[in-house]
């Protein structure tokens, strides 16, 4: 007889209970409401007039009260029906901006490549001047 005082063989031990699932489930992502769709639920919740009434709507719509109140307080701003067309973050550029400071940017290229260019030249001159190398530039100026 064994320790525990179990004779069953083994097949008919109870099995181990299963690992959970390693899979990671993903992150939730945030529910947006639209304009009208908040103004239809903030006119629905006006017309409750029974006790336990916008419980129900809340629940049946799975919102929270929090919802509603901030709803609410943006109608009364009147904010609520100007919301549906706009959007966040910056503003797309003008395409005549989006050139001008393209240009601008090509601008500022090619005076530093002037400059360079404007800087070697003089390097070669005094090169050439200290090798006693006459130049195109140095001929040119003799016959005149």
């Amino acid at each position: 007889m064994s320790h525990n005082g179990s004779t069953r063989p083994f097949s008919e031990r109870e099995q181990p209970a299963p690992l959970p699932e390693p899979e990671v489930v993903p992150r939730a992502s945030r529910r947006q409401f639209s304009a009208e769709y908040k103004l239809r639920i903030v006119q629905e919740a006006d017309r409750c007039t029974k006790r336990g009434e916008i419980g129900a709507l809340l629940r049946r719509e799975g919102l929270y009260s929090s919802h509603l109140d901030k709803w609410r307080t943006l109608r009364a701003r009147g904010q609520l029906a100007g919301l549906s067309g706009q959007h966040r973050g910056r503003k797309p550029k003008d395409s005549k901006e989006a050139e001008l400071e393209r240009l601008r940017l090509e601008n500022e290229r090619l005076r530093t490549r002037l400059e360079q260019a404007e800087f070697i030249i003089d390097v070669q001159k005094k090169l050439s001047l200290l090798l006693g190398l006459k130049t195109d530039e140095t001929e040119e100026d003799e016959s005149k």
